[in-house]
């Protein structure tokens, strides 16, 4: 059974998913359309923002279920208790630049929304609108983070370790 958190991060995943469809979308639009003599307006630019969105909502998943890369030769030879001080010291570091990135992400949103900035291109739209899946993306990697987190400090190595161990050392 799926907690809440576990639901949040696969949303996370599926709505990254959906902004490279969206790409796959427009560009197909685009192929299309320039066949039959018809350009799709702002095509790069949603392009570009559907890219942004994909990067930041894919980050929790992808911490969760460990994808991000790491170097599991030197890891995976630690002892146990040298590896959860490096895995601490390695989140606490990351943790203070998520939390840092999430803060900024938002507070360009809300600036965006005051001054009410328009994107350029042929199709002007808020720019708060097409930074806000970057606000969601990173507070869902900050959520992902605090929940490793937590995680260490009641004894346990984070869910992103738990595919390391599987990697047979002869396969490395």
């Amino acid at each position: 059974m799926y907690s809440y958190k576990d639901r949040l991060y696969l949303a996370s995943g599926y709505l990254s998913g959906l902004s490279i469809i969206i790409i796959m979308v427009v560009v197909l639009a685009q192929i299309v359309g320039r066949m039959i003599g018809y350009i799709v307006p702002s095509a790069e630019d949603i392009s570009g923002y559907c890219l942004a969105a994909s990067i930041f909502f894919g980050l929790a998943y992808t911490f969760r279920d460990g994808g991000h890369i790491r170097v599991t030769l030197l890891i995976q030879n630690l002892p146990p208790k040298a590896r959860f001080v490096q895995e601490f010291i390695v989140l606490s570091i990351g943790l203070l630049a998520a939390s840092f990135i999430c803060w900024y992400i938002w507070y360009m949103v809300w600036e965006s929304y005051i001054f009410e900035e328009l994107t350029q291109g042929y199709i002007p739209m808020p720019l708060w609108a097409v930074q806000l899946p970057l606000g969601l993306g990173s507070t869902g990697f900050l959520l992902a983070m605090l929940d490793a987190m937590a995680t260490m400090f009641r004894g346990g190595l984070p869910n992103y370790t738990h595919h390391e161990d599987q990697v047979p050392m002869e396969d490395l």
